[in-house]
């Protein structure tokens, strides 16, 4: 399944490895090679691992770099919230034949819930109801 940029360019979904990198820019804004790899060290992934697979990213159009103080840049092309929203219906239609409950009573049973967290979906579910009515 593929995605489309703001340009209307086809994007895939990203891999585990590509959501790992995708995570840290959403979390810490543009970062060049070297911040991206520093902060992925505790996995023991090389520096050019790093570099090789944020290039290929950046042919997929995942990522957009831009040269600024003479240091590759790069930033996620895509927001956080659209990312997973693409990743979720993905899942939905290709393990749970789209069906939005058995994907929640899914995800809700694959791990504990803590009280205040079922509150917090419930609370979040009766504010999407009243916007969908």
């Amino acid at each position: 399944m593929t995605r489309r940029t703001p340009e209307s360019k086809p994007v895939p979904l990203p891999t585990e490895a590509e959501l790992e990198i995708l995570s840290i820019l959403w979390a810490t804004g543009p970062g060049t090679v070297r911040e991206v790899h520093n902060a992925l060290k505790k996995k023991q992934i090389g520096y050019t691992t790093v570099l090789k697979q944020m290039q290929v990213m950046v042919e997929k159009g995942l990522l957009a770099r831009s040269e600024r103080f003479r240091s590759h840049v790069y930033e996620a092309r895509l927001p956080k919230l659209e990312t997973q929203m693409q990743l979720t219906r993905n899942l939905l239609h290709r393990a749970f034949e789209g069906s939005a409950k058995s994907l929640v009573l899914g995800a809700l049973s694959s791990q504990r819930v803590s009280h205040e967290e079922l509150a917090e979906i419930r609370r979040m579910l009766d504010e999407f109801e009243r916007k969908v009515q």
